[in-house]
C-alpha cells in the first residue's frame, strides 16, 4: 500500500490533528496497522497517517492499544514492531466483551442486547450457540444463571429449536 496516508481527511494538518479524538486516532492507527504488509514501526505507522502526527502521539496511541490487547509488539533492535492482535471482527468482539466484563450486572445486559437483535441476527447467535454446543457441551454452561430460571432473549445453553423461541418473550 506503499506511502498512501490513513486519516488525512483534508484539513490543515496539524489543526486537524487536533480535532481528531483518542478513538478515532486509534481507529486510524488499526487501520493502519491492517494495511500493513506485516510487523512495523511506529514510524512507518505516523508516516500512514499523513504525518501530521508527533511521533510520541503515535507511541501513545500504540501502547494504549497494546494495554487493550488490540496489537502486539515485539523488540526489533531497540525499537519495537507492532501488529494487529486480530481482524476487525475480532477486534469488535474484544470491545463487546470489555464492556460487558465491565458491567457489574451481565445477565442484564446480556438481556437487553439480545432482545435488542434484530430476528436474523438472533437466529444467527442461536445456531452459533448451537454450533459451540455441539463441539463443547460444556461451553454454554453460564455459572450466574445455571442455579434459576433466565429471562427469555438471554443466551443460555442452547436447548432444542422451539418455534416459539423465535417470537419475542415466548
Amino acid at each position: 500500500m506503499g506511502g498512501k496516508a490513513f486519516g488525512n481527511f483534508g484539513g490543515a494538518g496539524r489543526e486537524r490533528a487536533r480535532r481528531r479524538g483518542q478513538g478515532q486516532l486509534e481507529a486510524q492507527v488499526l487501520a493502519a496497522l491492517h494495511h500493513a504488509p506485516g510487523p512495523v514501526t511506529a514510524a512507518w505507522v505516523q508516516e500512514r497517517l499523513g504525518g501530521d502526527l508527533a511521533y510520541t502521539t503515535v507511541m501513545t496511541i500504540l501502547s494504549r492499544l497494546h494495554a487493550k490487547q488490540a496489537v502486539t509488539r515485539e523488540r526489533s533492535g531497540r525499537a519495537y514492531v507492532w501488529t494487529p492482535a486480530a481482524d476487525e471482527a475480532g477486534l469488535a468482539a474484544l470491545r463487546m466483551r470489555r464492556v460487558l466484563d465491565g458491567e457489574p450486572d451481565r445477565d442484564a445486559v446480556l438481556t437487553s442486547f439480545v432482545s435488542a437483535l434484530s430476528t436474523h441476527d438472533e437466529q444467527l447467535l442461536r445456531t452459533l450457540l448451537d454450533r459451540d454446543a455441539a463441539e463443547d457441551p460444556t461451553a454454554g454452561e453460564n455459572p450466574t444463571t445455571a442455579d434459576g430460571p433466565t429471562t427469555a432473549g438471554t443466551p443460555t445453553p442452547p436447548a432444542p429449536h422451539r418455534p416459539s423461541d423465535e417470537a419475542r418473550g415466548g
